[in-house]
């Protein structure tokens, strides 16, 4: 069992990163954390998993989490056995059987006489049978060091996993041994993911935001059906605001402008005379008292509903004013772009496929290139952008205007400044106004145009490049899509995602994301 209560935590310059934290996790349950970048949620499972301090408030854990982080850097220097906690059993093991007779080696061992074959077992069903646990963490590839930790389940038995990105180094087929564990598993979960597919997996849905933790009593799909409602009721209230504030503003200035031709008719009466003085200018303040009082109930009124107005505003989903709005590529659909008669590569003398590839990519085609890691899906995307040159057979690539993404969208200069990379691109000469027009549309406001980009999240690198591309207006023939979802949380995937789906060019992507391909239509896998 978990139980969070009024859990708050201070970073160590005394920022606060989020308070009011309540959560109970029972046995058993599997449960997904979710929320936009840098919100907490890596921070709140490391205070689970014991490596981080809470600010205030209590955390009761039964039992010592198994904790996956979601990255693996820090354990480069390390062997694979280091990682996992077991290298002291193993030495000591190897010690008994090489004759040691030391008490210590027998505590530390205890009765795991089996450790080793345990250890290689679990590296086996993660199909990590060529690692052994003497190789360095440093040497393996970033699939195979979550495997190695993913292992360590089996190792370890614990009864509570929390598990950060799981999904986000594995292939297609680490993510089906994944899907099928989380299924299988009778311990307690509780995992960060912006894998949809795995969130469908779970009971229960945990929304962190700086207001504090809500749950979600289903899979991810009923997450996203519950946050639709609120969606519609949040726009529902917006739009009714927004009526009472448009008749507020009327209402005032009615009330105005009747109260003026009162207050005239006033000083007309009093610039005739007959009147005693010291009751004419009682008149005229009672008159400019009246219209100044009634000026400030209809001032507090208005600013009142346009606070309102203003807070849900901020609470709509910004989705939907993320498109790519550029001019259609102006080749005819269905022309050839690429076409590819038995060729290969290789590396050292090694051809990378065992089979040639042949192949034909048309205009308007929507792609997806799969295969497990080292299949060549990054030297085939090179091949095609012309970057390699093939070793054998025969490439012939259309004269076209493409753009390549990855994973990282290097295409970013991180010496520039938000508002220079967006001017870096127009090559139709906007007016500066216009530019910033389209920043404030891809959710960069005035405060974002001076910040460095190289201090950018990965979804705000994402939309500063969509935003460049419309910049720059004419729609490239193809886009190259590289793992573009790797460094995303889901609310810039569904960005994405919505972004991606108006744009009517070619689109070749590499993802291992399928609920992602599904969405924005790919109809053609190519698997390596």
């Amino acid at each position: 069992m978990l139980v969070l209560q009024n859990i708050s935590y201070l970073h160590p310059n005394k920022d606060l990163l989020f308070q009011g934290i309540n959560l109970i996790l029972n046995s058993g349950e599997k449960v997904a954390l979710i929320g936009n970048n840098g919100v907490g949620k890596s921070t709140l499972l490391k205070i689970i998993a014991k490596e981080l301090p809470i600010s205030n408030g209590q955390l009761l854990v039964e039992g010592m989490p198994y904790y996956i982080p979601q990255v693996f850097g820090q354990f480069n220097h390390l062997t694979v056995a280091e990682a996992l906690g077991v290298d002291g059993k193993i030495k000591a093991l190897h010690a008994i059987l090489a004759g040691s007779v030391i008490e210590e080696d027998y505590v530390v061992l205890g009765d795991d006489w089996l450790i080793e074959e345990h250890c290689y077992e679990g590296l086996r069903l993660w199909e990590l049978e060529g690692v052994l646990l003497s190789d360095s963490m440093g040497s393996l590839s970033g699939g195979q060091r979550t495997r190695v930790f993913l292992a360590g389940i089996f190792i370890h038995r614990p009864d509570f996993v929390l598990m950060d990105e799981p999904s986000n180094h594995l292939d297609s087929g680490g993510r089906a041994l994944l899907y099928d564990f989380v299924l299988n598993s009778q311990c307690s979960l509780l995992l960060i993911s912006h894998d949809r597919k795995l969130l469908n997996l779970l009971h229960k849905v945990c929304e962190l935001s700086k207001d504090g933790i809500r749950v979600y009593g289903g899979n991810y799909d009923f997450y996203k059906e519950q946050k639709v409602l609120q969606t519609n009721a949040l726009l529902e209230d917006f739009l009714s605001k927004e009526g009472a504030l448009r008749k507020a503003k009327e209402v005032e200035r009615e009330s105005v402008e009747r109260q003026q031709k009162l207050d005239a008719r006033a000083k007309k009466k009093s610039a005739k005379g007959g009147m005693p003085k010291i009751v004419a200018n009682s008149w005229k303040n009672s008159a400019e008292n009246s219209t100044s009082k009634m000026k400030g109930i209809h001032a507090d009124k208005t600013s009142a509903l346009s606070e309102e107005l203003r807070v849900l505003r901020s609470s709509l989903s910004s989705i939907d004013r993320v498109k790519l709005r550029f001019d259609n590529s102006e080749l005819h659909r269905g022309k050839v772009l690429v076409e590819a008669d038995g060729i290969n590569f290789s590396y050292s003398d090694v051809l990378l496929w065992s089979s040639p590839l042949s192949f034909k990519f048309l205009s308007g085609e929507r792609i997806a290139l799969k295969g497990a890691n080292g299949s060549g899906k990054t030297t085939l995307i090179k091949l095609l952008l012309g970057e390699l040159e093939v070793h054998s057979g025969v490439l012939n690539r259309a004269v076209i205007d493409s753009v390549y993404i990855d994973q990282d969208y290097s295409l970013i200069d991180n010496s520039l400044s938000v508002f220079e990379q967006a001017l870096s691109f127009n090559r139709l000469f906007l007016m500066e106004h216009e530019v910033k027009m389209r920043l404030n549309r891809f959710l960069f406001s005035a405060a974002d145009w001076n910040k460095c980009c190289g201090s950018l999240s990965g979804g705000e690198r994402m939309r500063l490049l969509l935003c460049c591309l419309e910049i720059a207006s004419q729609s490239p023939d193809l886009i190259i899509l590289d793992e573009p979802t790797n460094n995303l949380d889901i609310h810039n995937i569904e960005i994405l995602t919505s972004a991606i789906s108006g744009y009517e060019g070619t689109l070749i992507v590499v993802s291992h994301d399928d609920y992602f391909l599904e969405q924005i239509g790919v109809d053609r896998v190519v698997l390596l």
